[in-house]
């Protein structure tokens, strides 16, 4: 088994590896090891990431990771917005930290962690990213009233992709 394996790394460098190939424009990568085989594909629609297991144990720890909203002007917000939601000038918009499957509860018999019109407070969990089996808590860093979901539940999201938009409060 090689010195350093992807077996080894934590959240983080994983993390940062999967931002490192989504910025680098690669349509795909591959990358073996005795323990663990990664495959990631550039798709014209959402990136798809597939792994396998050598080994029987899957591990599946939750991480837990705060987002940095942005400002959305009014002319950035999507036309599918309510016609409500489109006359205040200003939303923060909750992004995807990382590539990986977005889920919007902790499971198919949870409610939804945040759902339009909640109001959130900083450090709320809004929904939750697997990526390589591992279920990413987001937490928003922000307070505020949710005024869109921009992504459907079990869908792919992409790195910085919006997944909500807030009102401030």
């Amino acid at each position: 088994m090689p010195p350093y394996s992807l077996l080894c790394m934590k959240p983080k460098e994983i993390q940062d590896l999967l931002e490192y190939i989504a910025k680098s424009g690669m349509a795909e990568v591959n990358i073996e090891t005795e323990g663990l085989k990664l495959h990631v594909k550039r798709n014209a629609i959402p990136e798809a990431i597939t792994t396998q297991m050598a080994s029987s144990v899957v591990a599946t720890p939750v991480v837990t990771q705060t987002i940095t909203p942005t400002l959305v002007e009014k002319s950035e917000v999507p036309a599918s917005v309510p016609p409500v939601a489109k006359e205040s000038s200003n939303y923060l918009t909750i992004k995807s930290p990382m590539i990986g499957t977005f889920y919007r509860s902790a499971s198919p018999e949870n409610p939804p962690f945040a759902n339009v019109g909640d109001e959130i407070k900083a450090g709320k969990t809004v929904c939750i990213i697997e990526a390589m089996k591992l279920f990413n808590e987001i937490e928003s860093e922000v307070s505020g009233r949710i005024v869109k979901v921009l992504v459907e539940n079990a869908t792919p999201v992409e790195y910085d992709q919006p997944l909500f938009l807030v009102e401030p409060i």
